[in-house]
């Protein structure tokens, strides 16, 4: 749905906020809560600019606006007479209404919890029942959602006596004000729930205090990014994921910084526009999974017109994902005809878990590149290597930012020194205080002295942090240690695969024994292809990896993903054993 513009805009020509402030001094996320900080970027000239999939201004929403609207919907929140800290759930489309509503919440003392929307619209069922279990994990009392999704929204609140009103912003800005001032939250209270993506148990709701967010704004703005007056940023990421909310909404909030959007859904079908915004507005922050630069590569090469300028962009972030060489090196050798340099380019670590950021690759120096040994790394060793078959291209993803700090260690808790591979630990404070109302989950991955088990596992190199995998995906068969995006990969090599069509995973076989097993997306229906597809990829992993490997076809979009893009192992291993892959054989499609 395009976002609506005002009626007071209607007849006018619509101009994007500045990226400078003439007047006003520029605050580096020096505030103690995220309100105090709209309340400052409200004094200048700044704010959010939203645009259709061709690139064309939709609405323009300065701080100054979003301010002024967000007091008057906390009224009207505040006359509901709801408990200090009462969860509002809010459906975060790309639109002005989610930031209104979401930054109402910070005046009026309420807890907001940012939740997904559809991602096809063939799953009303699945996402009403996602939807229905974060109402009830969250025990939210009010809930809001754009126009055209109320009704999922007031469906999956059936029943559940905690949530007393759902609707749209319209509906709820014209509830009565009530006529009492307003009560903020306060440094030591929370700001936010963000849902960690791609959780198979009951959803995980991540509970961020005001001073929390508040220090990994300021870590950011000072160190990681080093963001200055003259910066603008272009996002598509989804303000339901951290990347999005954080990264690209309120870190910029609380840096007067303007900000140009375009939905997610949008990017998905024309990711150059995401570069055209760049190159209209002269961007110099925008950030993307590997799959985003990707997909504009194959646009770019695949015939799609663009001719802009993006000598501008000063800090082409990666994160979300596992950092590939090759994808980025494709991104630039493709646009550097456009003014767009190599070196710009930050590969950074970060996880809901800690509010948003742990890491950033040094600015304006090409990111490090480590070759290891692949057999060392099956014995979790970080063991240089001559680039080739035989070595695995990993990014260096920078040292913890200020103030933090990594710990790699191995099974039994021991901190291991550089070049080996174990679980990452993290300290600081932009750490969660926990997950909402889920004292063991929250023992499970934070120790009372503050240490966060990110589930990760990585290896230091000269204090740079190097992300190797999810400890959970980790495949070991007959004492091997078989890193699933390897034979990923591998097998994504084939001409009739792409980036994203594999899941590999392990499960018990018959005699108990745990095997691989390749899941492979597959656009065909002719038997004779879809059984020289399984033997081409079972034989390229035996010859190239020494696996063996049971390669069962799924559907296209077979594969799940997580709010962020990434591929869901956990989910797809669940599907398999689930028998949800078992017909896939049947009525399959080119």
């Amino acid at each position: 749905m395009r976002p609506k513009v005002p009626q007071y805009l209607e007849h006018m020509t619509l101009r994007p906020t500045a990226t400078t402030n003439t007047s006003l001094k520029h605050r580096r996320s020096t505030f103690e809560t995220l309100w105090e900080a709209l309340d400052y970027a409200a004094r200048g000239d700044t704010g959010l600019n939203f645009y259709s999939a061709k690139g064309e201004l939709a609405t323009v929403l300065s701080y100054t606006e979003l301010r002024a609207r967000a007091h008057d919907l906390a009224r009207r929140f505040a006359a509901l007479g709801l408990e200090r800290g009462a969860r509002v759930v809010l459906v975060a489309d790309t639109d002005p209404d989610f930031v209104i509503a979401f930054f109402a919440t910070q005046y009026a003392g309420l807890l907001p919890v940012p939740v997904a929307i559809p991602t096809s619209l063939g799953g009303r069922e699945a996402y009403v029942a996602q939807l229905r279990q974060q109402l009830s994990g969250c025990e939210a009392s009010i809930a809001l959602a754009p126009e055209s999704l109320v009704g999922f929204l007031r469906e999956a609140a059936e029943g559940l006596d905690h949530v007393k009103i759902t609707g749209s912003l319209a509906e709820f800005a014209a509830m009565p004000v009530k006529d009492a001032d307003l009560a903020p939250f306060a440094a030591n209270e929370p700001s936010y729930l963000q849902y960690s993506s791609g959780s198979t148990r009951f959803p995980k709701g991540i509970e961020i205090h005001q001073r929390v967010l508040m220090a990994n704004a300021h870590a950011i703005t000072h160190f990681g990014l080093d963001i200055m007056e003259i910066d603008r940023c272009a996002s598509w990421l989804p303000f339901y994921h951290d990347m999005g909310l954080v990264g690209f909404l309120l870190v910029p909030a609380t840096g007067q910084v303007s900000v140009d959007y375009i939905a997610t859904r949008d990017f998905a079908r024309r990711p150059l526009t995401w570069l055209k915004l760049i190159s209209d507005n002269r961007g110099t922050l925008a950030y993307s999974p590997s799959f985003g630069y990707e997909l504009c590569v194959k646009r770019m090469r695949g015939g799609t017109e663009f001719s802009g300028d993006l000598s501008s962009w000063r800090a082409a972030g990666i994160g979300g994902d596992m950092v590939q060489d090759p994808v980025l090196q494709r991104f630039s050798e493709t646009f550097a005809p456009l003014g767009f340099r190599h070196e710009v380019f930050v590969p950074s670590y970060g996880m809901a878990e800690t509010t948003l950021a742990m890491s950033f690759a040094p600015l304006e120096r090409a990111y490090r590149v480590d070759n290891i040994d692949r057999a060392g790394l099956e014995n979790q060793l970080a063991q240089p290597a001559p680039a080739g078959k035989n070595a695995r291209a990993m990014v260096a993803c920078g040292p913890a930012l200020p103030g933090h700090t990594f710990e790699v260690r191995d099974e039994n808790g021991a901190v291991l020194p550089e070049r080996r591979i174990g679980r990452i630990f993290f300290r600081g404070p932009s750490v969660m205080a926990g997950y909402f109302r889920q004292p063991e989950l929250t023992a499970e991955a934070l120790a009372p002295d503050g240490w966060l088990d990110t589930g990760d596992l990585g290896y230091l190199l000269d204090g740079e942090i190097v992300i190797t995998g999810r400890a959970k995906d980790l495949i070991i068969i007959n004492g091997r240690n078989i890193w699933p995006q390897d034979l990923e990969w591998t097998a994504e090599t084939l001409p009739d695969l792409r980036r994203g069509d594999t899941a590999a995973i392990a499960v018990l076989g018959p005699d108990d024994q745990e095997q691989v097993v390749m899941l492979v997306q597959c656009r065909t229906g002719d038997l004779a292809l879809r059984t020289k597809l399984k033997q081409d990829v079972a034989a390229l992993l035996q010859r190239a990896m020494s696996v063996e490997a049971r390669v069962e076809l799924v559907p296209p979009k077979g594969l799940p993903q997580t709010s962020s893009g990434k591929l869901s192992r956990a989910k797809a291993k669940a599907n398999y054993l689930a028998g949800l892959y078992a017909d896939a054989e049947i009525g399959i499609s080119a």
